[in-house]
């Protein structure tokens, strides 16, 4: 390889107007044949040679990535997001991770360099985070955010390194899940019966079925004949967008939100692919569920016959509003917790019926590959999570092993 001249290394550094020390590395050209120069700076003189040292190893190693703008996490944050991740990711996905990064990343390191974002960085953010009150399960997410998009800035050369593969977060706390019990349960489902859908809450707390999958559920995924339902798809309520012309000073509607604009679009209540492939199952249904399905077809075609001319007829819902439409997650939460009063148990979530569901699969002795096909989980680990329910299979166990080997000898 050819030695480079003294203009192609050497760095210029000197002491600015601002106080701080700088320096001008000369890196590689550029697309347009320039030679460009890396800027550093530092608060002293000494940190700013041992900055300049490392760009020079890395540059003189072929192992420095450079681009003339050098961007701002800030910048390159909002082009993943904007226009990268948009590509592959859902709706749901995107609106949480803009979310993550607005409200805890970009306000504390959105103005650091790419190029000079450091493991240390990350780590006094994640300790930040903590101090102010976030739990361990919002800085693990905004981790994970920020090493994807970082991966992508290193697979696309704005970065040499992705420092977040280096960083350490917090260790993850065990959350364990607090099912209701059979009695509970049991509790709940007569309770049920006074209920517009009585069968709605018989699905989550017997097959487990997330809230938007039981809420896009067709009458086309379910078959009464052989007992099977397929989750095909899920409810999710979308955040409305403007449909004005975007002028200077904002929306040309002169409302904030796009959910007040005339004109608004791509937001309200839809149907979308499900969570996951896995999510995508079919389902083999208890017999008495079957008949209570039989009983909620009749239930729906008195209130299509009620409606009208008002009833929408595009999408045949087994669990429709009285005019056949989408119910409202919202308001199925609330028509939850009243249900939950009404038995008299202990108040639990919504999605504490999908986790009563997955435990009395497991206190039954269902293989755990069969318990995660019925729930849509895509990993064994998430199984450990039951971990009250795996210590009673554990117990069982022994006592049949133990029945196996010394009960012939006892009796002997």
């Amino acid at each position: 390889m050819p030695r480079k001249s003294a203009e192609e290394t050497t760095s210029s550094v000197y002491r600015g107007a601002d106080g701080f020390w700088h320096a001008r590395v000369t890196m590689e050209r550029g697309h347009d044949g320039e030679r460009v120069r890396k800027h550093v700076r530092r608060r002293t003189k000494s940190e700013l040679r041992d900055a300049v040292r490392e760009v020079e190893r890395a540059r003189d190693a072929g192992m420095f990535v450079w681009t003339r703008d050098d961007i701002t996490l800030e910048d390159w944050l909002e082009h993943w997001l904007e226009t990268v991740l948009p590509m592959t990711a859902r709706w749901k996905t995107l609106s949480t991770y803009r979310s993550q990064m607005r409200v805890h990343v970009i306000p504390v390191l959105g103005r650091q360099r790419l190029s000079e974002l450091r493991p240390e960085n990350l780590e006094e953010l994640y300790r930040a985070m903590r101090r102010q009150g976030s739990s361990t399960h919002v800085v693990r997410a905004v981790h994970r955010v920020l090493r994807s998009s970082l991966n992508e800035a290193v697979r696309r050369r704005r970065l040499a390194h992705n420092p977040a593969l280096v960083a350490r977060p917090p260790r993850a706390d065990q959350v364990e899940v607090d099912p209701l019990s059979v009695e509970e349960t049991r509790r709940v489902l007569a309770a049920a019966g006074s209920t517009r859908h009585p069968v709605r809450w018989s699905i989550a707390l017997a097959l487990g079925l997330r809230q938007g999958e039981a809420l896009a559920l067709m009458w086309s995924d379910v078959d009464l004949r052989n007992g099977n339902l397929r989750v095909r798809r899920s409810c999710q309520r979308h955040t409305w967008n403007h449909g004005c012309e975007p002028t200077a000073d904002g929306p040309s509607c002169g409302h904030r939100r796009g959910g007040q604009c005339e004109q608004r679009e791509g937001g309200g209540l839809l149907l979308v692919e499900p969570k996951t492939k896995a999510s995508v199952r079919s389902i083999v249904m208890p017999p008495p569920l079957v008949e209570e399905l039989r009983s909620q077809r009749s239930r729906v075609n008195q209130l299509r016959l009620s409606a009208g001319e008002d009833w929408e007829p595009d999408l045949d819902l087994v669990f429709p509003t009285p005019t056949g439409g989408l119910i409202d997650p919202a308001r199925d939460n609330a028509e939850w917790g009243r249900l939950i009063e009404a038995a008299g148990v202990r108040r639990v979530r919504l999605h504490d019926a999908r986790h009563t569901a997955a435990t009395l699969l497991l206190l039954q002795s269902v293989d755990i590959r069969t318990v995660m096909s019925i729930m849509g989980w895509t990993e064994m680990a998430t199984a450990q999570r039951y971990t009250h329910a795996v210590d009673e299979l554990r117990r069982r166990a022994a006592m049949q092993m133990g029945d196996l080997l010394w009960s012939a000898t006892d009796s002997g």
